[in-house]
């Protein structure tokens, strides 16, 4: 199976992180940065502020990368590497009644660095690079499961 690649956004607003469920429904405790995997003939860039759009409904400018990370499972024959882009938001707000068109985002929320602090999300340097600014690399790891 190949790679596969995805774009991710980290965007800050109002000194809060965007954050979404990692895995659908409503079992998963694991939080992550919007974004999905990149389609063929689509820049990452374009690929992202899509992707962003359809699990929250919010439009965003789309900058610089500021991490790359990947993640695995031999048990699954998995490999994603991840490009985080720095994002600002262009319009719009969290409405109740948004749905994901492909189900997969059932919960997204704005975060402050403080809530972060023993909240279970990936990749581990998100909020670093979040709010501290810096460009990372976090190195391959074992995928993290959902949990019940």
């Amino acid at each position: 199976m190949p790679i596969r690649i995805a774009a991710r956004a980290v965007l800050v607003h109002q000194e809060r992180l965007l954050l979404v469920n990692a895995w659908p429904g409503p079992s998963s405790i694991l939080w992550c940065a919007p974004g999905g995997g990149a389609h063929m003939h689509e820049s990452l860039p374009t690929g992202l502020a899509r992707e962003v759009y359809e699990e929250t409904g919010l439009s965003i400018a789309v900058g610089a990368p500021c991490l790359v990370n990947e993640f695995h499972s031999a048990f699954r024959d998995f490999h994603q590497v991840e490009v985080f882009f720095r994002c600002t938001l262009k319009g719009g707000t969290l409405e109740p009644g948004w749905r994901d068109p492909e189900g997969i985002v059932t919960r997204r929320r704005w975060f402050s660095r403080r809530e972060l602090d023993g909240l279970p999300l990936k990749p581990d340097s998100l909020p670093e690079i979040a709010f501290c600014g810096g460009i990372a690399y976090d190195p391959l790891e074992e995928i993290v499961e959902a949990e019940a």
